[in-house]
């Protein structure tokens, strides 16, 4: 729906009065630690993930089975063959 110059300066001037308006509350206030811990937690199990990835192709490279290699990741060969593994070694 079209609208006019003046509908949007007046929607400007109503979102402008509300900002200068706005008081926050208690309830607004976030604890940044939380997210933090959040962040740290997730580059965290990047980190791990990508060390299980060099650890599975090490294990490859030195001609461990997929079937081992599942194992110790606690899933089965083919499992771990479709996450960590190549088109090389289908």
């Amino acid at each position: 729906m079209p609208r006019t110059v003046h509908d949007i300066l007046a929607h400007a001037d109503e979102l402008a009065q509300r900002f200068e308006d706005y008081e926050p509350s208690e309830h607004d206030e976030r604890d940044p630690q939380s997210y933090l811990a959040l962040r740290e937690a997730v580059l965290s199990r990047s980190r791990a993930e990508r060390s299980i990835t060099d650890a599975v192709a090490g294990a490859r490279a030195h001609g461990y089975s997929w079937s081992s290699i599942g194992a110790l990741l606690g899933t089965s060969g083919e499992a771990a063959r479709q996450r960590y593994g190549s088109t090389q070694d289908a």
